[in-house]
């Protein structure tokens, strides 16, 4: 096809890639005498309408998009040639070599170079998920990824910056709304596909997955399908010398499962962002053996479930005592309605406050037996909740992540009353967020508190006050 006249404007000058119906092209445009990119696709045996549903697809999303760091949208037209029958696509031309490309020719990536070409692909799935629809690429991979020349021919190690990022190819784009019931239709290539894409299920979270994998390509030089895989993990530790916190990262953004992995672009890049202290020391408290809280935490959220305390004397105490008081009172009550009028409109009035109590009562005896305490945190609030069967009670409500100042955990100590007796006062755990306190109640066991205070101030990056 060199040299042929397509649309009567673009004369082709190389063939760039060829796939099954599909034909990706150089041309030069003649009333511009630009470069441009022309993707064709041909009808022909092995034609089939799901593929010209996603040529039209990228055609549309590329018009609708405006991004320094993707390709243009030019042009659309059919192709009505003795040689040819079929729809081109023409896009600006980007002179730039895919990271495919790079590592093909030896070329290797250190981990400041992989984590700041991680970072500008971020920042462009920052602006596509945000659309609305949002914008899902669903191929990322090194051959859709082109990193051109930050140094103008001079050695790109010479320099702090890796090189301009750009995002190509958007031949597989879903730009239906993400959600369960979205698109069923299986595309991506093998490797770098999330679990979920290949039931045809896919979200904002899944392009995450694919750059997660990309950039163990880049680190490790093993197409990712080659690496070992344990529970449908990837493991690619010990093919790359990676730094703790950047393995850690990149184990989330590979996380089979959706609910561990990273849930959007900018939590990602914040993450990766986030400073890690390098020479503190670590004080690893495990989880006390037999404790029945509920501790879950990734880079993105921390959740802490306290149960019921179960019966114990003290509570079963208190539930028989209170309904010998509400029986009491609902006897006084009875008889009150049965005087005559108004009095027993004020003996009820005066029942009132009993009522009160002994609900009080009621609801702290089913509290400690069928209730639980749950803390939430993520990059955006914190909440303390009571919950019991359906009901949920904020005490006190919830509060932005960003506010949180103080850490304080007092382990138990003894102290003396105003006549010098010697009294315990029990270990607390406490999460400030300006003057306002979240307390972990419901934790009897020290070890426990401890424990939980060690969890929160790694996560939080906050020190424990005492």
């Amino acid at each position: 096809m060199i040299g042929e006249i397509l649309g009567e404007r673009y004369e082709v000058q190389q063939l760039l890639g060829k796939k099954a119906g599909r034909r990706t092209l150089l041309a030069r445009d003649l009333e511009t005498q630009e470069l441009v990119v022309i993707k064709l696709l041909s009808f022909g045996g092995d034609f089939e309408w799901d593929s010209l549903k996603l040529f039209e697809r990228e055609a549309e999303t590329l018009k609708s998009l405006s991004h320094p760091l993707i390709p243009h949208y030019l042009n659309y037209f059919e192709v009505n040639l003795p040689t040819i029958k079929g729809f081109a696509l023409v896009q600006t031309y980007i002179p730039a070599k895919t990271l495919d490309q790079y590592l093909q020719t030896g070329r290797t990536f250190t981990e400041a170079e992989v984590k700041q070409i991680a970072k500008a692909l971020l920042e462009i799935l920052i602006y596509l998920h945000g659309l609305y629809p949002p914008v899902i690429h669903r191929d990322i991979k090194p051959s859709n990824i082109l990193l051109g020349d930050a140094y103008g021919g001079r050695s790109q190690r010479s320099g702090s910056s890796v090189g301009q990022v750009y995002l190509v190819d958007f031949g597989s784009v879903q730009t239906v709304l993400a959600t369960e019931t979205g698109t069923r239709t299986v595309v991506g290539t093998y490797g770098y596909m999330p679990p979920e894409q290949f039931g045809g299920r896919t979200v904002a979270a899944s392009d995450l997955y694919s750059l997660g994998a990309t950039l163990i390509y880049l680190m490790t030089g093993i197409y990712p399908a080659d690496l070992p895989q344990k529970d449908f993990r990837i493991q690619f530790e010990q093919a790359a010398n990676l730094s703790p916190s950047f393995s850690n990262w990149l184990k989330l953004m590979i996380e089979p499962s959706l609910e561990r992995r990273f849930s959007s672009a900018a939590i990602a890049i914040a993450a990766l962002e986030k400073p890690q202290p390098t020479n503190l020391p670590t004080l690893v408290v495990g989880k006390p053996d037999g404790s029945k809280i509920q501790l879950t935490k990734n880079l993105d959220s921390l959740e802490i479930i306290v149960p019921s305390a179960g019966f114990e004397p003290s509570i079963i105490f208190t539930g028989l005592f209170a309904i010998v008081w509400n029986s009491f009172i609902l006897v006084w009550t009875i008889g009150a309605l049965s005087a005559p009028f108004p009095i027993n409109i004020s003996f009820a009035l005066f029942s009132l406050p009993f009522w009160s109590a002994g609900f009080v009562m009621m609801s702290k005896f089913l509290f400690h037996l069928f209730g639980r305490i749950r803390l939430r945190l993520n990059s955006e609030q914190i909440a303390l909740t009571w919950e019991l069967f359906s009901w949920k009670f904020y005490r006190p409500r919830a509060s932005s992540r960003q506010s949180i100042n103080k850490l304080v955990y007092i382990p138990k100590h003894f102290t003396k009353d105003s006549e010098g007796t010697r009294i315990a006062v029990p270990a607390k755990l406490d999460i400030w967020v300006g003057v306002k306190k979240y307390q972990l109640d419901g934790v009897k066991s020290e070890a426990e508190l401890e424990w939980l205070a060690h969890e929160l101030s790694d996560w939080l990056g906050l020190p424990i006050q005492q």
